[in-house]
């Protein structure tokens, strides 16, 4: 499963093909085994015309009977053997492809937990579902509905030119006029095939975008009266595909259409000469071999014209190697590979000259921060928007990399951490917290494994939560519907909190978690925050004031820079911008 894993995320977004084959790789030894069963499982397609042949020319020339019931016991093995080694065919071929589809799943999944927050910030978590579902889906029904057709018509078309061979060689040359035809055929449409492929995949990344953003905005689209703008706009994304759509269809069709008589009228020609020939008595062949020679050019060119037909398939499920690569190949990683595991935290943090500018922006989103804040320290963040208040968050979680200065964890450069383990030992509580859809103790032990019931309950009292797991039929067994949709704000956040408590964090982010709570709700969530910051080091976002003035430090930002720190009362005392926001919100 490893080096299958590992194939999948060498895949080359220019060379599709390619990628397939590696992919492949891992499951060689079964897929070997499932074409060599293709010459004996599809036995009767070439076998048959022979049959048909032989039985002609006993008719015609009066028998023996003895010869028909000859005929008829080869037939009847030949077809009877085709259920055992389907069946077996099917076991080692189809246990491949779903392994290589759950490879392929696993493999998006390492990686986009490996991606900086920065690639998930920009890119539609639509479109990331889209990519691990449908693109997945269309390589696995790209293996299931070519490989087959071209195994099996490669069995068929070897076994004709070798039964041509032997009774009618002079009839070769026939076939290997389809050969070029098909070759010009799948040139004529290669170009235009991944260039429609690609605008209608595109399109449907979009359409998923909108798709999304509209499920996320529906309560505020309800509460301004402008559900006619969503439609508009997703309305506008279906559109976008089923013009794309149709485009490729319509060259599907055509395509499909233009083989099948190309292929068809050289089936007629080939008819008609053995028929011309046998007639003539220029080729000396039977009427037994007229049918053969029509029946197996018949196979050669309705295999090739299946082949064709499938192209389509294939070119979809390439397109979805190309979307998959980009994922897979996307170079914006955290890099944590090698790096100091982190054992154990005490808490202190300390930020060096630290400056962070996003992308292209003109201005650094925070410059020359210099802070130090000890085990145990409480310290709040306060200013404007976009002051620089969660960039120092995301800087403490090591989502972000200082673009200068540097950050020490307990003495220790973070860019010399794994700082997926030192995460281990965290905890964040944000404005909206996120449950999943479980119940309420499988959201409280969330990536725990076996917890213990006292452990759970310890943490959700503390978190002035137990009221809500008491006043519920089923306890903390209920689920809590998608995104704890069945939950109130508050509750929803004194859960999140229990979370928090039942992991004993040594350091804790609190990104403006009691904001959007009414005044009952705030109350009972401050006090359960209280509790959870005790004894640990903890960094606070906080629009409202008036939960911060326990803090051992505030830091006032403007601009990205500090330009005010202390504690409540000196800030006060001082009279600047902390004093001034005091004020605007005492109003």
């Amino acid at each position: 499963m490893t080096s299958a894993r590992s194939s999948a995320t060498q895949l080359d977004a220019d060379h599709p093909l390619r990628s397939v084959f590696r992919l492949l790789r891992p499951h060689r030894r079964r897929l070997i085994a499932a074409a060599a069963l293709f010459p004996l499982k599809d036995t009767p397609q070439w076998l048959m015309p022979v049959v048909t042949a032989s039985v002609i020319d006993v008719v015609v020339a009066g028998g023996p009977p003895e010869a028909l019931a000859m005929w008829a016991g080869i037939a009847f093995l030949a077809v009877a053997q085709n259920y055992p080694t389907h069946v077996a065919y099917t076991k080692l071929f189809m246990r491949s492809v779903r392994r290589l589809g759950a490879d392929l799943r696993n493999a998006l999944t390492a990686r986009l937990q490996s991606l900086s927050i920065g690639f998930h910030s920009r890119t539609s978590s639509s479109i990331v579902q889209t990519k691990v579902v449908r693109d997945v889906e269309n390589i696995e029904l790209m293996l299931q509905q070519v490989t087959h057709p071209v195994l099996a018509q490669t069995m068929v078309i070897s076994g004709a030119i070798v039964m041509t061979a032997l009774t009618m060689p002079t009839f070769l040359p026939v076939y290997a006029l389809t050969i070029p035809i098909a070759v010009l055929l799948r040139y004529l449409l290669a170009r235009r095939s991944r260039q429609r492929n690609e605008a209608f995949r595109q399109n449907v990344e979009v359409f998923a975008g909108r798709v999304g953003e509209m499920a996320t905005l529906i309560p505020i689209t309800r509460a301004h009266g402008i559900e006619a703008t969503a439609q508009e706009r997703v309305a506008e994304g279906a559109e976008g595909v089923k013009a794309s759509g149709y485009a490729l269809d319509l060259l599907n069709g055509r395509f499909q259409s233009l083989s099948w008589v190309v292929l068809q009228l050289l089936s007629v020609i080939c008819l008609m000469s053995a028929a011309w020939t046998a007639i003539t008595g220029w080729g000396q062949i039977t009427p037994g071999q007229v049918v053969q020679l029509s029946a197996y050019f018949g196979l050669i060119t309705g295999g090739v014209t299946q082949v064709l037909m499938v192209i389509p398939v294939g070119a979809r499920g390439l397109e979805s190697v190309r979307s998959i690569a980009e994922v897979l190949t996307e170079p914006d990683l955290e890099e944590n590979e090698g790096r100091a595991v982190v054992e154990e935290v005490r808490g202190r943090l300390r930020f060096e000259q630290v400056s962070l500018r996003y992308g292209e922006a003109e201005a650094e989103a925070v410059s020359d921060v210099d802070l130090d804040i000890a085990p145990g320290e409480t310290v709040a963040f306060v200013g404007p928007s976009g002051s620089g208040k969660s960039t120092l968050l995301n800087l403490a979680l090591g989502f972000l990399r200082p673009t200068s200065g540097r950050l020490l964890l307990d003495e220790a450069d973070a860019a010399t951490l794994d700082l997926r383990t030192y995460r281990r030992h965290l905890s964040v509580v944000p404005q909206e917290s996120v449950l999943f859809e479980g119940s309420i103790r499988d959201n409280v032990a969330y990536g725990l494994g076996d917890v213990p019931d006292e452990r759970i309950r310890a943490a959700l009292q503390d978190a002035n939560a137990a009221e809500i797991v008491d006043a519920l039929p089923e306890g903390w067994n209920t689920l809590v519907g998608e995104r704890g949709a069945r939950l109130s704000g508050g509750q929803r956040q004194r859960i999140a909190i229990a979370r928090a408590l039942v992991r004993d964090p040594k350091v804790l982010l609190l990104d403006e978690a009691t904001s959007a709570l009414d005044n009952e709700s705030e109350m009972l969530v401050q006090q359960a925050l209280s509790r959870l910051m005790a004894g640990r080091t903890t960094l606070v976002v906080a629009h409202r004031l008036s939960t911060i003035r326990d803090a051992n430090r505030i830091v006032v930002l403007d601009r990205g820079r500090i330009v005010e720190i202390g504690d409540h009362d000196e800030l006060m005392s001082i009279g600047g911008r902390y004093a001034a926001l005091q004020r605007l919100q005492q109003r």
